[in-house]
């Protein structure tokens, strides 16, 4: 009967806590803290105080047993150590623990309980961080429960004397790690919706920036002051801003929208926020008019984000959106932001193709490297989209992958690249086509051990494209593509092979002789390696499907490693 009778009070206290944890989640100020992907130091120093604070409030509200307390103090500290990691479970685990022991309450129990909790928080989160546990709050309530265990049993090991040690245990044995744990879950069940929303928002917000993008795309392949006039247009319109800016890394380039009698394009940025946004490669938000920092007397600007645009890892300017009240920037204005700052940069690089193309010369290779099916593009971008409801982990990894494949096509620096590299680019290639075909295509890469040379950029891809286009789609619809690298004693052997429709010999025919005009892809890749080693492709009908083959010279090593 005495078990029973703790159940209600310790139930009590929890309820108190979520009641606490409840209210808490609310403020704008800790949810823009907690749903943080990495956080700073004095996020976890906060995080710590603040978790340890929750452990001595369980300490307090304790109801007395034999001397003793059965308290929940073990909720706050897990819940800190799960949440923020082992430097706020510990941080926690020391402020609650030492309260614990200095107040001396709890008579012959104050040692054990103090310990168990002082590790309870960095156990915590130092195997939640290993283990990368999906579901927070099952886990909570397992550490609750094991926590509260061990110091049961350091209770009997180190309390003195063992029989008043034995009573205490017997009267909490059962309730302490059963409402512990049950508390631990319940808080983070609570918390974990506070990332349910952050997902629901996120996803939104990339939803409307790949709107956006789609709608500034053509503005951004002729960079001009009319076109990024435009662009600054559709954003203020789609955000509902006041205005929105767009600066290099020393001036305005464009401005719309309130306070365009001083921010003028042409002339230098005057916030000191955009100078240590570049400087810093970071997104600022600013939430006041002085945390702006314009120097004109009368701006109506009030707040803003502030995103650094970069390329190639080098800040070549910002994106600047303005409000017009004071504490304006919401979470959805912040992902939003991070989002268009990808998006935006990788547009920037897709605006140089025409750049590019004016300075390159005639060579085949520069030709084929500023070559971007816009077709593709915005397939890819539909895709993206699609996801964006359903998956939107599998959204965030196709815009990489879409990301990495437009970056590689606009590196026409160098005319050779490691083959590690180009694997990348026809994977990244590959994964978008697949996000659309789904199962219908397929790609198996079997390398032999220790590759590792270089080859003319832009080499493999169009051969697998070609495959999935010209051989699997336009024959039955499904298939595969395989892609084989030997090393050879003295040259590097590369293999495509799909087994899709098959090519037409007349195809091959004008391949060799130069004089095919719709598969530019093909045609280019032959007539480079055929200059730069005197071979070309060899291109052949197989029982099913396509085979292409070429070489490239190395050196002598061979041993092989399958993989897919």
């Amino acid at each position: 009967m005495e078990i029973l009778k703790l159940f209600k009070p310790l139930f009590d206290n929890i309820m108190y806590i979520v009641l606490i944890i409840v209210f808490i989640t609310k403020l704008k100020s800790f949810k823009k803290m907690v749903i943080k992907d990495k956080f700073e130091i004095k996020d976890k120093i906060f995080l710590g105080i603040f978790f340890g604070l929750f452990g001595i409030l369980g300490t307090y509200m304790g109801t007395n047993v034999n001397g003793a307390i059965a308290n929940t103090r073990n909720v706050g500290v897990i819940v800190g150590g799960i949440l923020g990691g082992p430097t706020v479970g510990l941080i926690a685990g020391i402020i609650a623990s030492s309260h614990r022991f200095l107040i001396d309450i709890g008579g012959i129990t104050t040692f054990p309980c103090s310990i168990t909790t002082l590790f309870s928080g960095l156990i915590s989160g130092l195997i939640y961080k290993y283990l990368n546990v999906k579901k927070r709050w099952i886990y909570g309530l397992i550490m609750g429960f094991i926590a509260e265990s061990i110091s049961m049993l350091l209770i009997l090991t180190y309390s003195k004397p063992f029989n008043l040690a034995l009573e205490i245990v017997k009267s909490i044995f059962l309730p302490m790690p059963i409402i512990v744990g049950v508390g631990v879950g319940i808080v983070l069940l609570i918390l974990e919706n506070l990332f349910k929303q952050k997902d629901e928002m996120q996803a939104k917000q990339a939803q409307l920036a790949l709107k956006i993008a789609n709608k500034t795309l053509p503005y951004f392949r002729e960079m001009n002051e009319h076109s990024i006039k435009k662009a600054c247009e559709i954003i203020k319109n789609e955000v509902n801003a006041a205005a929105v800016s767009f600066t290099d890394k020393e001036k305005i380039l464009a401005h719309v929208g309130l306070g365009s009698d001083h921010h003028i394009p042409g002339s230098k940025f005057i916030t000191q926020a955009t100078f240590q946004a570049i400087k810093n490669k970071e997104i600022k938000v600013l939430n006041t008019k002085n945390e702006i920092g314009c120097k004109y007397k009368d701006c109506p600007l009030k707040s803003a984000i502030v995103v650094p645009l970069i390329q190639n890892k080098s800040i070549i300017g910002s994106l600047k959106i303005y409000f017009s009240k004071e504490n304006a920037i919401t979470l959805r204005d912040l992902f939003l932001a991070e989002g268009l700052s990808q998006l935006i940069s990788t547009q920037i690089e897709i605006s140089n193709i025409e750049k590019y193309q004016r300075i390159a010369d005639k060579s085949e290779l520069k030709a084929l490297q500023a070559q971007i099916n816009p077709h593709f593009l915005f397939n890819a971008l539909n895709t993206i989209i699609s996801f964006i409801r359903i998956d939107p982990d599998k959204a965030r990894k196709l815009i990489i992958d879409l990301s990495t494949y437009l970056r590689y096509n606009l590196e026409i620096e160098k005319d050779f690249v490691n083959i590690r590299k180009e694997i990348e680019h026809v994977k990244a290639y590959f994964e978008i086509e697949k996000a659309r075909y789904g199962d219908k295509i397929q790609l198996e890469i079997i390398l032999d051990e220790n590759i590792n040379f270089d080859l003319p950029s832009l080499t493999i891809q169009p051969l697998v494209e070609n495959s999935i286009k010209h051989g699997i789609l336009e024959g039955t619809g499904n298939g595969k593509i395989t892609l084989k690298i030997k090393n050879i004693k003295n040259y590097f052997l590369i293999e495509v092979t799909d087994n899709g429709k098959g090519i037409d010999e007349e195809i091959i025919k004008k391949v060799y002789n130069n004089t095919l005009k719709n598969s530019i892809g093909l045609l280019n890749v032959h007539n480079r390696l055929k200059l730069l080693y005197g071979e070309g492709l060899k291109i052949s009908n197989q029982n099913k499907g396509t085979k292409i083959t070429f070489k490239i010279k190395g050196e002598e090593e061979k041993n092989e490693l399958y993989y897919s």
